[in-house]
Formats: structure tokens, sequence, C-alpha cells
């Protein structure tokens, strides 16, 4: 998937123009940039957290030459996803299975999925929505 079908799927769904909706993915992507950039960790709450993490400078080799050459110190993003997150990749990946397996994992997730018919204390149950706290 790309910027650019995330832009067409929500202009779909809220009734936006795509430029419209386009000018405002684009505005949370810069945003969560900026935040790495300032703060250097961003959590969104039921989808996960980007953090800067700094990596230690090494050695290594050229693999065409075989030669040793220094690698310097750098930062990276790093990305934990969310335990929703975690339970709705999972339960796309076991899916396709129709066995004792799957079912013990697919009961296993119902204690992180959200439940529609029961809306208990937020503390308890995820909602689902990451943009909420």
């Amino acid at each position: 998937m790309t910027k650019k079908d995330i832009v067409r799927t929500i202009s779909d769904e809220v009734g936006l123009t795509q430029q419209q909706t386009k000018k405002i993915v684009q505005r949370t992507f810069d945003s969560i940039i900026d935040t790495l950039v300032r703060e250097g960790r961003i959590e969104l709450r039921n989808f996960g957290v980007f953090e800067v993490k700094p990596r230690a400078a090494r050695r290594a080799r050229n693999p065409r030459t075989g030669d040793e050459v220094i690698v310097p110190e750098k930062h990276v993003v790093t990305f934990k996803p969310g335990k929703y997150m975690e339970a709705r990749v999972q339960e796309a990946d076991l899916s396709g299975q129709t066995d004792a397996k799957s079912e013990s994992t697919a009961d296993d997730a119902e204690d992180i999925l959200p439940d529609s018919n029961n809306h208990t204390t937020p503390s308890t149950k995820v909602s689902g929505r990451w943009d909420e706290d």
C-alpha cells in the first residue's frame, strides 16, 4: 500500500477531496517526523511506538573488495507495534488455518482485541482506535 492508496481510502470514507486528504496525511507524517527529531519518541496508543535509538560505530567489510570499513555511529528509527496491532496481524496470519492451534490462539487474542458488546473501563479493554487514549 502506498501513501496514495491511504489518501484514496480515507478520502472515500470521510468524504473529503483527495487533495484535502493528501494535505492531512502529509501533515500527520510531517508531525511524526518533527516529534521524533525534537523528542526522540512518539507513542500512538494501540498503534505503536516510534523511537530514535543510537547505533554504535562498528567495523564492517566491503563485500566486493573484502576491505575493512569503519561504519560511524548513527541514529535509527525503531518501531514497536502496540498490542492491538500485534493481535490483528496475528489474527490475519492465522485466518487461513482451521485446527485446534488457531482456535486456542484466537481465544488468547480475545484478551487483547476489543469486544463490541462489552464496553467496560478503557483500562481493561482496547478500543481498537489508535487515535484515542
